[in-house]
């Protein structure tokens, strides 16, 4: 299996892909509806997804099982199809992909909390290891553990991932900037906290994702790099804070404007380039398009 770290290492900058939720609410998905299950009902769907991003020039893109925890399926009371969910989810990716291109299976959060006793520890590593497994059958060469709020739980995430496969470990928090300018997941956790304690837990790449444009992403970056220069770091940024009119979200960053900061989000020591909420594949072409130039 490919490395992206041996792409890293080698001195590139590399572009992941951009959103997917608002991409299968465009196709269809519907409010209350599995996304997840769309990787055995709608493949064709979610393939063409991914080979929108692939097309537009990004290095890997990920897979649609964000919420294919046991848990999350739960929800629609398709906990039994976690396996299936997520190998699918991964075949489908890789299919876009190729061979020369990196998919990253995404995991999500289980919106269990630790804290409040909804969930045991044991629990947790079940079933982020149970999630790993089936998406590494499926083809990814990396897991994905993305939008984390809370420090355990992603530190469990990571270790369920690092202990049952072979794939490299990613792992990105969600943070807010609070009063003052700093910025912290809901649990309270700052970029600087998040990078020792995920790099400890055996972490091959950190970062962050969703919850802010790329500007504010610049600061979480440089966070990070004060407390680690070495550690590969990846950014899912939005197409900027989402506005709600009319019961309609929009994102106001066009291509160009999330493209128009790439060069500084590099200059903090971001290795990795992608988008999240709000991000469209023309995005994704413009960053790529900012990369390649520094690539050369």
């Amino acid at each position: 299996m490919k490395s992206i770290l041996a792409e890293l290492n080698k001195g590139r900058i590399l572009v992941s892909d951009g959103a997917w939720g608002t991409y299968l609410q465009q196709k269809g998905l519907k409010p209350g509806e599995c996304p997840e299950a769309w990787n055995i009902t709608r493949p064709d769907d979610v393939l063409a997804i991914a080979q929108s991003y692939i097309v537009a020039g990004a290095d890997m893109v990920e897979t649609n099982s964000f919420g294919g925890s046991r848990f999350k399926l739960s929800r629609y009371g398709l906990e039994d199809k976690v396996r299936e969910f997520n190998r699918a989810a991964a075949e489908i990716s890789r299919r876009a992909a190729g061979p020369d291109r990196f998919v990253l299976g995404s995991v999500g959060p289980t919106g269990k909390l630790l804290m409040m006793e909804e969930v045991t520890e044991e629990e947790l590593y079940e079933a982020f290891k149970e999630q790993s497994m089936a998406l590494e059958a499926g083809g990814v060469n990396a897991i994905m553990i993305e939008t984390m709020t809370d420090l355990d739980e992603a530190r469990i995430a990571v270790k369920a991932a690092k202990e049952n496969t072979s794939c490299e470990v990613f792992c990105t928090m969600t943070f807010e900037k609070i009063i003052g300018g700093e910025f912290r997941t809901m649990m309270g956790i700052s970029p600087s906290e998040m990078a020792e304690s995920l790099v400890g837990a055996g972490a091959d790449l950190i970062g962050t994702n969703c919850g802010n444009g790329m500007a504010n992403m610049i600061g979480m970056v440089e966070e990070i790099r004060r407390v680690n220069p070495d550690i590969p770091v990846l950014v899912h940024a939005n197409a900027g804070m989402p506005r709600f009119l009319d019961g309609v979200t929009s994102f106001p960053e066009t291509p160009e404007d999330m493209a128009s900061m790439v060069r500084e989000i590099i200059g903090a020591g971001a290795n990795i380039v992608g988008g999240c909420c709000g991000t469209t594949p023309e995005h994704i072409s413009k960053v790529s398009e900012v990369v390649n130039s520094l690539n050369k």
